[in-house]
């Protein structure tokens, strides 16, 4: 190892001799490093973060001040604020597909999305933070495909709430403090990876109340669900996956799922696809058009 370290730093060394500049320098370790899977990895294994990063605490206590007080009035999926469809009278869906991560699947459809980049269909993929730990280097293909687009799909894959409560077994956050940080770890996380902030956000079951909606609010993101369930968190058949995308009027946006290959999601997919542009539906990210809400 310290051989390895030594030879590695003669060599940066003898670069920066050859080097008319520094920035010339810097500009050939990164090339040397962007080419080096194992120090994406390395990268990817030290992003790991536990605690709320520190450039977010001043924002964190001003909303906690706000909203720890307040009681909110709706829960579940089709709570006020909540983004379930694409403001236009346009043959236009947008097609969007979660990534979960650990016991919610944490493996990746390598089927559908070969097909929607040959077939060149963009789609916009909600991406977990675990998914993102267990998948750094198609994270970072994903993300540099001018077909997707990256948003949040939270820290842990939990429920949003601002006080106790549970879907499907998932125990969700219980504190404006939770809120925040599974919204935002996540969120820097994309944005240190790629560049470029989220600017949607989708909760673990898509279930929030309307308190924590506006808390989102607040960090800056809007808050997405769907009027269509395209495969049912990938439990549906290929045949029920094709109906219920064929079920989709101008604005939708599908809900479906990237991570369990296992699935017959990505075949009722390609079922739909050519059906829907026979009817003359395009396909678009989230960005092309305004939001409606609940």
């Amino acid at each position: 190892m310290l051989r390895y370290l030594m030879a590695s730093f003669l060599f940066l060394l003898l670069l920066q001799s050859c080097s008319s500049n520094e920035k010339r320098l810097a500009s050939s370790i990164y090339e040397i490093r962007d080419n080096d899977r194992s120090f994406l990895k390395e990268i990817h294994e030290t992003d790991r973060l536990q605690t709320a990063p520190a450039d977010y605490e001043p924002v964190k206590d001003e909303l906690i001040k706000k909203w720890t007080y307040a009681s909110p009035n709706e829960s579940g999926e089709e709570v006020t604020g909540v983004a379930h469809a694409l403001d236009t009278d346009d043959k236009v869906i947008a097609l969007t597909f979660d990534a979960c991560g650990n016991e919610s699947g944490d493996g990746y459809d390598e089927e559908l999305i070969e097909f929607l980049i040959e077939e060149e269909i963009p789609a916009t993929l909600f991406i977990n933070a675990r998914w993102i730990d267990e998948h750094h280097d198609t994270f970072h293909d994903l993300a540099n495909h001018e077909l997707f687009a990256i948003e949040n799909h939270g820290t842990e894959h939990l429920p949003l709430f601002v006080q106790q409560a549970t879907v499907w077994g998932i125990e969700g956050t219980n504190h404006v403090s939770d809120v925040i940080d599974e919204v935002m770890i996540n969120q820097q996380k994309i944005e240190r990876l790629t560049g470029e902030p989220p600017q949607y956000f989708r909760s673990g079951t898509a279930h929030y109340d309307d308190i924590a909606v506006q808390v989102v609010n607040d960090l800056g993101l809007n808050v997405v669900n769907f009027d269509i369930l395209g495969d049912a968190g990938a439990t549906y058949s290929k045949t029920e996956v094709e109906h219920s995308l064929l079920q989709a009027e101008p604005g939708s946006i599908a809900l479906l799922h990237m991570n369990k290959p296992e699935s017959e999601t990505a075949e009722g997919v390609k079922r739909a696809i050519p059906q829907l542009q026979e009817n003359g539906y395009n396909f678009v990210h989230l960005d092309d058009y305004p939001l409606l809400t609940y």
